[in-house]
């Protein structure tokens, strides 16, 4: 019994001893590395020792392009197909599959032997009505026949002229001609077939310009605006860009994807492209030379509200004080942002490390800058090639695309950049110029 009592005692006055000394070896030696105050106090906090280090960037200056990307088709210009509007077998065939077509040519011909009797009977019928008509205009002058007899005559007239158009008619609509100048396509029918009102015989294609239809997502709609600049990619031609010109704008927004249809123009007179292809449209709606923009990852949303964390150079060299200032926020790219208002070219804001700066006026070494500087003459940023470089294409020669926009008053050069405001009116302008009238 003595012996369990003696080895209890031993063990708790180990277990004891080991603790002591435990604190013992921890404690002095934490207190004589960091001193009485190291654990708390300013100093801890970055505020009056070392300063807290963060990556910052310049504000750039770019060459920026307001655009939105959407998928589309080609579509031709102006599309049909030829079908018979009467019955008939075909005797002639005036076109090959694949031969370029003009307005008016004859291109299917059908039996036409009983409307062309048709109509020699009319026009004999035709030679008689008018004859009866002359002679009773001479007899009633003579007072030898009643006004009744020449009502009846030039009655009958009128009766001859409409069986004679009536079977001229019939005769037409068995030629089948070309409606515009197009392609055709590959026939259906032979020579010798009987068709039925309404059969298919060829399709005709107008392809020297072709539509690119596309949907732009609704909060777009007021920025697309006819005669604006579409960048076109097409998958089955990689490596190719073409230059399209839009033309008209859906006033409908569709309920159920709210979004717009576009219909833009493409010059194709080199015959390169095909309706049915898929496009890739990249719609541009302006572009602006001194843009300034900033990472994405300096943006400090908050609410409906965006800021940026700005660095002034401090008192010390190499440290930095911050700034906190709210910032309008415009285009967005990839990792880019447009600043339209709070910030200037060559300001530097922080980029990474903002949960640091706890307050405005705090002392920050920078660790990464990326200085990229304004580009300049001798060595230009990389920017989207300019809206201006599109404009030969679109203009040069009779382009089909901007004969369509000067029909509907839409001027070739409204196509290089988007509309500029206009000029405050003067005194006599704005007298001159009436309100405008309400719908209601």
């Amino acid at each position: 019994m003595a012996s369990k009592v003696i080895y209890a005692t031993v063990a708790v006055a180990g277990i004891a001893l080991a603790s002591g000394a435990a604190w013992w070896y921890q404690k002095p030696k934490a207190a004589s590395a960091n001193g009485p105050s190291a654990a708390t106090g300013p100093v801890a906090a970055g505020g009056a020792g070392k300063p807290v280090t963060v990556e910052a960037a310049k504000v750039e200056v770019v060459r920026l392009v307001d655009d939105a990307q959407a998928v589309g088709s080609l579509r031709s210009r102006r599309s049909v197909v030829l079908r018979p509007e009467v019955s008939g077998r075909i005797t002639q065939l005036n076109f090959t599959d694949g031969q370029r077509v003009r307005k008016g040519q004859v291109l299917v011909q059908f039996d036409d032997q009983l409307p062309l009797a048709q109509v020699q009977q009319s026009q004999a019928e035709l030679s008689i009505a008018q004859a009866n008509q002359k002679r009773n205009q001479e007899l009633v002058a003579q007072n030898f026949v009643s006004q009744r007899s020449l009502d009846e005559s030039a009655a009958n007239l009128q009766v001859a002229q409409a069986k004679l158009s009536l079977a001229k008619a019939t005769a037409a609509r068995l030629k089948i001609v070309a409606p515009f100048d197009g392609i055709a396509g590959i026939r259906l029918v032979n020579p010798g077939d009987y068709l039925k009102d309404g059969a298919d015989i060829v399709n005709i294609e107008d392809i020297d310009a072709l539509f690119v239809d596309f949907r732009l997502p609704e909060r777009f709609q007021s920025k697309v605006r006819r005669g604006q600049i579409a960048r076109v990619d097409l998958d089955a031609l990689p490596g190719q860009k073409y230059t399209a010109v839009v033309q008209a704008i859906d006033p409908l927004i569709d309920a159920n994807g709210r979004s717009v249809a576009v219909r833009a123009c493409i010059d194709n007179r080199q015959l390169r492209l095909r309706p049915g292809m898929f496009a890739r449209v990249n719609t541009v709606f302006g572009q602006r030379d001194n843009a300034t923009v900033i990472p994405e990852e300096a943006l400090l949303p908050q609410g409906d509200s965006q800021f940026v964390i700005k660095l002034t150079p401090g008192a010390e060299a190499q440290t930095w004080t911050t700034q906190r200032i709210p910032v309008q926020v415009g285009i967005r790219r990839p990792g880019k942002v447009e600043i339209i208002g709070g910030l200037q070219a060559g300001d530097t804001v922080v980029t990474t490390g903002q949960q640091r700066v706890q307050r405005d006026g705090m002392k920050v070494s920078v660790v990464v800058l990326n200085a990229t500087a304004a580009p300049s003459a001798k060595s230009p940023a990389p920017a989207p090639a300019p809206v201006e470089a599109l404009a030969p294409q679109v203009a040069a020669g009779a382009n089909p695309c901007l004969v369509g926009m000067r029909d509907m008053g839409v001027p070739p050069a409204a196509s290089r950049r988007s509309a500029a405001p206009a000029p405050a009116a003067g005194p006599q302008e704005s007298v001159a110029r009436p309100a405008p009238r309400n719908p209601a």
